[in-house]
């Protein structure tokens, strides 16, 4: 159990949101991609980066500000919200990815991956 003053990694501040909007360690074009498209994208880009990392999603698919969120906590990554866009057609939003993604299924990033077989001998 943790206590007020104790975050766990998948809790941001407003203050922590803020400092992550000007330096994220990946920017994902998403531009133009629906939320199957994007969030594919998504989860091949960010498969190589440490935890902690935070990624930015440039995106015209209007249901992001639902799926990315709903994304992110389906796999555990922490979302950070929208960030100022430098582009006036489109939303930036940011995460942090967590040190243990729940995998999702490779065609169905929205589908929490099968359980693998557990072997008895």
């Amino acid at each position: 159990m943790t206590t007020p003053d104790q975050a766990t990694p998948e809790q941001t501040t407003p203050d922590e949101t803020t400092a992550h909007a000007a330096d994220p360690d990946l920017t994902i074009d998403g531009t133009g991609l629906l939320c199957v498209q994007l969030l594919l994208r998504l989860r091949a880009r960010i498969a190589h980066l440490p935890a902690g990392a935070v990624v930015h999603i440039h995106t015209t698919d209007p249901a992001a500000p639902l799926d990315l969120p709903a994304w992110c906590h389906l796999t555990g990554h922490a979302y950070l919200g929208p960030v100022p866009s430098p582009a006036p057609d489109r939303e930036v939003y940011a995460l942090r990815l967590t040190s243990s993604p729940v995998p999702t299924r490779p065609d169905r990033p929205w589908h929490p991956a099968p359980a693998s077989p557990s072997t008895t001998d």
